[in-house]
């Protein structure tokens, strides 16, 4: 065996800085661009950002939409409006109670435990240990909890919640309390007739108890307050004139100079090396951002080529489309596609929606053309909204009317798919009976 030193050319694929950079930036929204130029700004200190002028930020806690100049400069509506939540509301009212303090403190404890529904997920043995009471106590603190407003409030489960609605707002009401009490399964199923034989009663005194049901509240206190997310388009598309015009929704992102006065009187030749680094990486982010709109402008319009229809008929007209058509469209690699559209909404004239709903997997028809997956999925749920509520559709006798009467062949369990995809029941749960 033996020792030698050899040269050999060889061709690998690097990805280069630059590249990794652009592919990032091509995944952003545009919020989150302007969040990075941010954090580019504070590690480059050639980079001078200048604020748009008239350019309010979308996601500036003060931003209004439309209204006078008063309303603009006027200093009261930036005044933050001191809502209260759910659970301090409750406490407030634990708090008005005209009980003992320790009772006060076990039902503030009971409140704080409350899940985002304001259903209790402790047992009364779980919190005896806890809190180091007896149960009996408990019960007690639990009791008063349940007195609470909004009534259902404390309940343990589902039943209880509802129980307690319906022993507050409907107390003469004893057959729906035993069809809640045991019966709650077999209503969910639709199985009537099976609840009318248990407890001997008519199947219209099953579909009243059924209709006074579904008044009641199963999440009557919604404890998670969470604040309203405004959705933000990154592109904005506008009919004028007949014609569809497109462009990126970032005119609220800063303009990226350069900072001549951080290189003035530099002579160190380490001052210079790094100087030289963080101007490479200054034309670096400009390129890259560059590159990013170019790249999202040049993939809506073929986009919006292929899916003109939309904008006239609706979701209805979606024609099948998927990132390798458009790749290969304007030649491109599908993974660049996928990252440009991935995490971007548009403003249309139908609607704001997310950018991948435009992509749709076919369906062949009949006639050999092919139909998209949405407008299925749209068929099914007016076909099923115009069936006899009497007699539902078994999903074997929709896929075979979609074959018979649309040209659509899809299978049995492609039907139940889209149905659960779209919160429909089965048929056996769809069904009404006939009084």
């Amino acid at each position: 065996m033996e020792l030698v030193l050899q040269q050999k050319q060889k061709l690998n694929l690097m990805m280069t800085v630059e590249l990794r950079q652009a592919i990032s930036l091509l995944q952003y929204s545009t919020i989150d661009l302007y969040q990075f130029i941010r954090e580019q700004e504070l590690e480059n200190p050639l980079i001078e950002l200048v604020e748009r002028e008239d350019k309010q930020l979308p996601f500036d806690g003060n931003m209004r939409s439309g209204g006078s100049d008063y309303s603009k400069n006027n200093p009261i509506d930036f005044l933050a409006a001191e809502d209260k939540d759910e659970r301090k509301k409750l406490i407030e009212q634990v708090r008005w109670l005209d009980i003992e303090e320790w009772e006060c403190n076990i039902l503030i404890y009971l409140v704080n435990n409350l899940d985002a529904n304001g259903y209790l997920p402790l047992n009364a043995t779980e919190i005896s240990s806890l809190l180091r009471i007896d149960e009996e106590t408990v019960q007690h603190g639990i009791a008063l909890l349940q007195q609470l407003e909004p009534i259902g409030v404390g309940a343990r489960n589902f039943s209880e919640c509802l129980l307690l609605q319906l022993k507050y707002h409907y107390p003469e009401e004893k057959v729906t309390e035993q069809i809640i009490m045991h019966h709650l399964e077999n209503l969910a199923n639709k199985k009537w007739q099976a609840i009318a034989s248990t407890l001997k009663i008519s199947l219209s005194e099953v579909k009243s108890a059924f209709d006074l049901i579904r008044t009641l509240n199963p999440r009557p206190c919604i404890l998670d307050s969470r604040e309203t997310e405004y959705l933000f388009p990154d592109i904005i598309i506008e009919k004028n004139a007949g014609k569809l015009d497109v462009y990126l929704n970032d005119g609220y992102l800063p303009k990226i100079n350069f900072n001549n006065q951080y290189t003035d009187g530099l002579h160190d030749k380490n001052d210079l090396n790094f100087v030289q680094d963080k101007y490479r990486s200054f034309q670096m982010l400009v390129n890259s951002i560059e590159q990013r709109r170019n790249t999202i402008l040049k993939i809506t319009q073929a986009v919006l080529k292929k899916q003109a229809a939309f904008f006239t008929d609706g979701l209805t007209a979606l024609q099948p489309l998927t990132l390798k058509e458009i790749a290969d469209e304007i030649n491109m690699h599908e993974s660049t596609v996928s990252r440009a559209t991935s995490n971007k909404t548009i403003q249309t004239p139908e609607g704001t929606i997310d950018f991948r709903i435009f992509f749709t997997s076919k369906i062949e028809t009949a006639d050999g053309n092919s139909t998209s997956q949405t407008k299925v999925k749209l068929l099914l749920e007016e076909f099923i909204r115009e069936e006899n509520k009497y007699k539902p559709h078994s999903d074997q006798k929709i896929a075979d009317h979609f074959k018979t009467k649309k040209g659509i062949t899809i299978s049995r369990r492609t039907v139940a798919k889209y149905r659960e995809e779209l919160n429909i029941p089965s048929s056996s749960k769809r069904k009404e009976i006939r009084i």
